[in-house]
């Protein structure tokens, strides 16, 4: 009986301690759910304020952006073909971004620069080759001749390499930053050519919001002259900036100023001072072609090289370009632009050139890759040419006045595709050598284009345009233009 009892009340007591650490271990396990459910709350509301603070800081960027030097541009997009458009020359209005995963953000796609670019940190240089080839065919037997008189145009029917750069950027030091471009291209006998496009020094650090720029580099005049031509949104440059600038652009050794206005929306106001001499100064003191008897000319009179004597022999391209958002997704960039200065048709005179430019970008709220969006880019020119006295030549002093415009807008209706349009038109008043003058008489040109980018390296376009002149009548043309790019080159202007 005892041994019973006994047997009974060790059971109860082994049932007792059995139920309690069942109990106790439930208890521990409900209190590390707690904990495990707590510490996941937490860290959820930590990344949600860390999101947060990075939209905050990334939109007071942009604000400070709009108002301070972009000495350090703006990184280029990485995995798809999202360029933006800031650039090593001058301050620009903010790239637009969009967001990624993780809350951070990346430049989205900016229609002038197609082909994004890469930028280390601020002790930097970067090195890469940029390439453009041509194909196609024109009902012009020569197209350079008359059609396309741009120097990175197309040059001739089947194959042509119109531009191969070889670019250089980077921080000098604490106060400077250097860009070099060297450009190689092809001739209609296959030679090469080298030319040194632009070497300049810039200021980073100066007060007061100014910047300066020495060395040889393109004139800020206007949207695309200082552009390079891979960052073209067309296989050629514009009529009227081919007219008033010749087939290099306007480019010369000198030095520029550049203040940021303390606006609340971007203003800044530039003044380049040129040497404004030779072919890269074409409607200036450029010494023009020479003639069946070596004589060189401009507009059918010699011309005489009178040197720099003093300093209305420097030609003078003052500008002024403002930007503001319209809208959340709306951005719009106005400018004026001049260039004054001699030219060498006599001893006394001179040239004016006045532009206006227009630039604006639509891009959607729920951009992917920085697609869709639509960008109308719009420029006018006007030029008065003083051309000198030749009696040798049976010419008259004249002043010679041409004026003209184009505009283009870019869709990219889905990602890595832009389709295009481009109207261009020039005219002029009547010259007493205007014959055989490609760059004289009224002309017109439409230009449909469609552009591939199979990476953030390379793209592809195909481009139709025509054209009617006063000279040639009317003729057609395609082009398919192929672009890649080695290595990490600077940022370009928005």
């Amino acid at each position: 009986m005892n041994l019973r009892i006994l047997w009974i009340w060790s059971s109860a007591v082994c049932l007792g301690l059995g139920g309690l650490q069942a109990q106790e271990t439930k208890s521990e396990v409900d209190e590390l759910k707690r904990r495990l459910k707590e510490a996941q709350d937490n860290f959820q509301k930590a990344v949600d304020q860390h999101h947060a603070l990075i939209d905050s800081l990334n939109k007071r960027l942009q604000t400070l952006e709009q108002r301070q030097t972009a000495a350090t541009n703006t990184p280029m997009p990485s995995p798809a073909p999202v360029p933006v458009a800031s650039a090593p020359p001058n301050v620009a209005p903010p790239a637009v971004v969009r967001p990624v995963p993780g809350g951070s953000e990346v430049p989205a796609w900016s229609a002038s620069q197609p082909i994004p670019l890469l930028r280390a940190g601020p002790a930097y240089m970067n090195i890469s080759f940029d390439t453009l080839f041509d194909a196609g065919w024109s009902t012009a037997p020569d197209p350079s001749a008359e059609l396309n008189l741009g120097g990175h145009d197309p040059l001739q029917r089947g194959f042509s390499l119109p531009n191969a750069e070889i670019a250089l950027d980077g921080a000098v030091d604490p106060y400077f930053r250097a860009f070099a471009n060297i450009v190689f291209f092809l001739d209609k006998d296959q030679e090469t050519q080298v030319e040194l496009e632009e070497a300049y020094l810039q200021s980073t650090a100066l007060p007061a919001n100014l910047q300066l720029k020495a060395g040889q580099f393109y004139a800020n005049f206007g949207r695309q002259n200082p552009q390079h031509p891979h960052q073209w949104g067309f296989v050629d440059a514009p009529l009227t900036l081919t007219r008033a600038f010749g087939p290099d652009g306007l480019r010369n050794p000198g030095a520029q100023i550049s203040w940021l206005a303390p606006t609340p929306f971007y203003t800044e106001a530039f003044l380049g001072i040129l040497n404004g001499q030779g072919g890269t100064a074409f409607s200036f003191r450029n010494p023009g072609e020479p003639d069946p008897l070596g004589i060189d000319r401009v507009h059918g009179r010699a011309t005489t090289d009178h040197g720099i004597s003093s300093p209305g022999d420097l030609l003078y391209t003052p500008r002024l370009a403002v930007s503001f958002d319209l809208t959340d997704q709306q951005t719009l960039l106005v400018g004026a632009s001049a260039a004054f200065g001699a030219n060498d048709t006599g001893p006394h005179e001179r040239t004016e050139i006045y532009g206006g430019d227009l630039y604006w970008k639509w891009k959607s709220a729920r951009a992917n890759q920085g697609f869709p969006f639509v960008a109308l880019q719009a420029e006018g020119l006007y030029q008065q040419f003083e051309a000198g006295a030749d009696s040798s030549a049976g010419l008259p002093r004249e002043t010679l006045r041409d004026w003209g415009l184009y505009s283009q807008v870019l869709w990219g209706f889905k990602p890595r595709w832009v389709a295009a349009l481009r109207g261009d038109w020039v005219d002029g008043n009547t010259g007493a050598a205007d014959a055989t003058d490609p760059f004289r008489g009224w002309r017109w040109r439409f230009s449909p284009a469609l552009t591939w980018y199979p990476s953030e390296f390379s793209k592809i376009r195909l481009q139709y345009n025509y054209d009617q002149g006063e000279l040639f009548g009317e003729e057609q043309s395609i082009w398919l233009q192929v672009e890649f790019l080695l290595g990490s080159h600077g940022a370009h202007k928005f």
